[in-house]
This record gives C-alpha cells, sequence and structure tokens, in this order.
C-alpha cells in the first residue's frame, strides 16, 4: 500500500485521494480555503451572496470532514450552508443556482473505490469550475498563509427535499407512473450504496410495490466490496433482478447510479448493460423528436457515433469537445444545448443544469420508454437498426512508469499510426490525445491521465472482432513503447 502523499492536484473533476495517505485533514484545510477563497474572488458581478453549499456523499468519515469544511469557510469570512444529509453531488449543484450561492465544495470520491474520498468544487453556475479555477486553487495553497476554522455550528437545509421538489416541476410524474402501470414495467433502482438511495422511490412512490423495487440501497461505506461505478461488472444483483423478473413474465429496467449520484446507467428488459454510449442517443431522440426541444447536441470526444447519426438525424449541431464533463459544461453556459454528454456516464440538459444528474436523467429515461409503450431494449435495437449496430470498450492500462508514458507519448505526437492491425487511419483526430478513425463506427482512441503512468484505450467497432482485435493492437503497441 501507498504510504507517501499524492501531491494535492486537481484532476477532471475534483481532488481526490486515499483516506489517511493523500486526504488527510492537515491538508483538507488549505484546501478549502484556497477554493472558499477563489469562490469568493471570481464572484460575478452584482453576485452579493456570501453562502458557500456544503455537501457530501455516505463514505467513511465525509460528515465529519464536511463539519471541518463548514469551520474553514466560516474562517474565510463566508456564510456555510451544509447539507442536513448524505446527499448527491447534482442536489448541491441546484442548490447553488436556487439560491444564488457563490458555489458548492462537496465531499465526495464520486464513483472511486471505497477507500478514497474528495473534494468537488461547483462554481455559481451549479456546474464544476474549469481548469483556470483549479491552477488558481493549487496557486494559493502553494503560497501558504494561513486560515483558521472557526468554531461553529452552521445553517443546515434539506437539500435532498429541495432537489427532489425541483425534479417533481420537470416532468409529469403522474403520466409517468400511469404510463409504468400500462406497459407493465418493472423499475428496479440500483444506487450502488451512495448518496442517490432512495431518491426514485421517493419520486415514483404512487407507482406501488408491485412495479418499482431498490436494491443496495443502505449505507455502506464499503460500497460491497467494489467501487460505486455503474460498470457491467458491478451489476450482477441486478442483472440477476431483471432477469428474475423477465422470467416471472413482467419485463423490467435497471437503473444506476454512482455513489454521488451524478452519473448513470442501465440494464434493459434482456439483462443487457447499457452505458450512455446507447442511452444519449435514445435521449437525444426522445428530447428533439418528442419534447421537440431545441439546441445542439455535446459530446465528448470518447462519445459513440451513434450519438452524432442520431443528432444529425434530428438536423442538430454536434460539437465534440474533450474528455471531461467541465467542458461541457462551460459549452452549455455559452450556447443553446439540447444535451451534454460523455462515454463514462455523466448526462447534462439545456432544460435543467450545466451539470449531470443521474435522477433526472432517469426520469427521462423513463418517459422515453412510456411515451411509446417501448422497453429500453427494444427501443435501443430500434435506433441501432436505423443508424447502424457498434460495440464499445475501454481499457485502462498502467504502463511501468512516467519514462514509459512519456516514450509513448512522443512516438504518438511524431508518428502516428497509419493502420490499426491492417486497417488503414483515414483521420487522426487530436481533441483529446489521440483518435484514429477507421471507419464509420470504427475508432481508436488513446488518452493520457494527467497524472499518473495511466493509458485509457478507447475502442467503437461494428463487431466485438474487430473491438478485440483492435484493443489488443493498442495494448501490445502500448507495452513495446
Amino acid at each position: 500500500m501507498r504510504l507517501n502523499p499524492s501531491p494535492i492536484q486537481f484532476g477532471t473533476d475534483g481532488w481526490r485521494g486515499v483516506l489517511g495517505v493523500d486526504f488527510t485533514l492537515e491538508r483538507l484545510v488549505p484546501v478549502v480555503a484556497a477554493a472558499a477563497q477563489e469562490l469568493a474572488y471570481r464572484a460575478p458581478k452584482g453576485l452579493k451572496s456570501r453562502t458557500i453549499v456544503i455537501g457530501y456523499d455516505r463514505r467513511f468519515l465525509a460528515r465529519e470532514f464536511a463539519e471541518v469544511t463548514a469551520a474553514v469557510v466560516k474562517g474565510c469570512e463566508l456564510e456555510p450552508l451544509l447539507a442536513q444529509a448524505p446527499v448527491t453531488t447534482p442536489a448541491c449543484s441546484w442548490a447553488v443556482v436556487a439560491r444564488k450561492a457563490l458555489g458548492a465544495l462537496v465531499i465526495t470520491a464520486s464513483h472511486n473505490p471505497p477507500e478514497w474520498i474528495g473534494l468537488k468544487i461547483k462554481g455559481p453556475f451549479g456546474g464544476s469550475v474549469e481548469r483556470g479555477f483549479t491552477q488558481a486553487v493549487e496557486q494559493r495553497i502553494a503560497a501558504g498563509g494561513i486560515t483558521v476554522p472557526r468554531d461553529v455550528t452552521p445553517q443546515s437545509f434539506d437539500a435532498r427535499g429541495e432537489h427532489l421538489k425541483a425534479l417533481r416541476e420537470k416532468v409529469d410524474l403522474k403520466a409517468l407512473i400511469r404510463g409504468i402501470r400500462e406497459m407493465g414495467l418493472k423499475v428496479i433502482v440500483d444506487p450502488m450504496h451512495g448518496s442517490a438511495a432512495g431518491c426514485l422511490g421517493e419520486l415514483l412512490g404512487e407507482v406501488g410495490p408491485d412495479y418499482f423495487q431498490e436494491i443496495r440501497s443502505e449505507r455502506d461505506p464499503l460500497f460491497g466490496g467494489n467501487p460505486p461505478e455503474p460498470l457491467a461488472s458491478y451489476l450482477l444483483e441486478l442483472i440477476d433482478a431483471i432477469k428474475a423478473s423477465a422470467c416471472s413474465g413482467k419485463p423490467a429496467i435497471g437503473l444506476v447510479f454512482d455513489g454521488d449520484g451524478d452519473r448513470i446507467a442501465a440494464v434493459d428488459e434482456f439483462g443487457r448493460y447499457c452505458s450512455t454510449q446507447v442511452l444519449m442517443p435514445l435521449l437525444i431522440d426522445h428530447l428533439g423528436r418528442s419534447r421537440n426541444l431545441t439546441g445542439s447536441v455535446v459530446k465528448t470526444v470518447s462519445g459513440s457515433d451513434l450519438m452524432r447519426f442520431v443528432a444529425e438525424d434530428l438536423g442538430r449541431d454536434v460539437i465534440e469537445l474533450p474528455v471531461g464533463f467541465k467542458y461541457i459544461a462551460a459549452e452549455m453556459l455559452s450556447s443553446s444545448v439540447l444535451i451534454g454528454g460523455e462515454e463514462s456516464g455523466g448526462i447534462g440538459f439545456g432544460i435543467h443544469l450545466p451539470e449531470r444528474d443521474a435522477l433526472f436523467s432517469s426520469l427521462l429515461l423513463l418517459e422515453a420508454l412510456t411515451q411509446v409503450s417501448k422497453p429500453l431494449g427494444v427501443r435501443i435495437d430500434a435506433l441501432k437498426g436505423r443508424f447502424g449496430d457498434s460495440c464499445f470498450d475501454r481499457i485502462d492500462l498502467r504502463l511501468s512508469d512516467m519514462n514509459a508514458r512519456v516514450r509513448l507519448e512522443e512516438l504518438l505526437n511524431k508518428k502516428p499510426p497509419s493502420s490499426v492491425s491492417k486497417q488503414k487511419v483515414l483521420e487522426v483526430i487530436r481533441t483529446d490525445g489521440l483518435k484514429l478513425r477507421l471507419g464509420k463506427s470504427y475508432w481508436l482512441m488513446l488518452r493520457f491521465s494527467g497524472t499518473e503512468p495511466l493509458l485509457r484505450i478507447y475502442c467503437e467497432a461494428p463487431n466485438e472482432d474487430k473491438l478485440r482485435i483492435a484493443l489488443s493492437w493498442a495494448k501490445e503497441l502500448a507495452e513495446k513503447a
């Protein structure tokens, strides 16, 4: 086990590390002080608030760290507003916007393993702050200075209840419940022991137990021994429940939320895992066709081509950005966006927040199914029938050391491959890392972690054989560097 702490650096969404090694009380205090001071310094013109919303998830010591965060915020001459109980990160984002606060500080490690904990910073617009902001926070920390936490009993509020109330106003829940019953559809929710537990059940309470079930809803700081990340390998209990429901004659849909409730995945009535690579195209079709909403579609460079095909069929512009929802949030703040999402489970909507919100995504997904009385798998198969089928996978490959990473990165920059296992490269895309276009719904992408010797390999291919061949080729290339 690693005993020396990593440098305090912010990644794509916050500062995270191993509890007791990277993330300690002594290290948290200057980070919170720097973040709070930067939120106050960058407050938009005319925003008079001195309030910073503070939330936390269900991880070990999260509440205690949140209370320390409140004391540090008070020590910065700002006003902490603390969530009454563990809450989803999107609920904190909603509270910032609804209350016109300076921003939010959320104690969470999102989908990371149980031994991790972290801090997310949300700006006054409700979304994750951009890289320039976190660089300024890092500079403040490096500059030193003393902020004395102030002994305080912070004002608290029902962040969860306010968020659910807002969601009720955005979706016709009575029509949704009626549609679920008419379809005979069973909704099975797996919050993965995270802070979204109980939320969808409260929203759909009137549907009745024959049509709704929630598993793994109790608090477990160990998350059952796995990271609370909505990946197929961690969802065996949910998949079994879906198949059992099907055997009893009732089709079901599984909805999965990560540890802090901002990422979503699903399991269809056939027991197939459905990531946002297929959920987002369905939502694009629903929002653009059934709801007739306006705006462009924003996707990360690692998102499926199916997103583009569906969007362009609706006459929508498609904007492709680097990996990280903060880039999508920035686009949502500057232009009219229908939907923005990434392959790892985060989806945001122009009619809601410039931020991921798994609960809102789940309601819109159920709306898309009930309006046409067709279950998830049938809807997805119909889209693939129109635009072409494909397979997707991602490998996170740890390299031997940082020198190996540098060598491989230099090789790819100087001489990108002209072919992938005898398949000609048609286009080289450098939006984020290196993406090699091989054909329709056929590409390979290599992207390095910013802080460690880790290579992320993404691939979409027309079939499983081509997918495995391309991934194996990329892995071999990396290991030879």
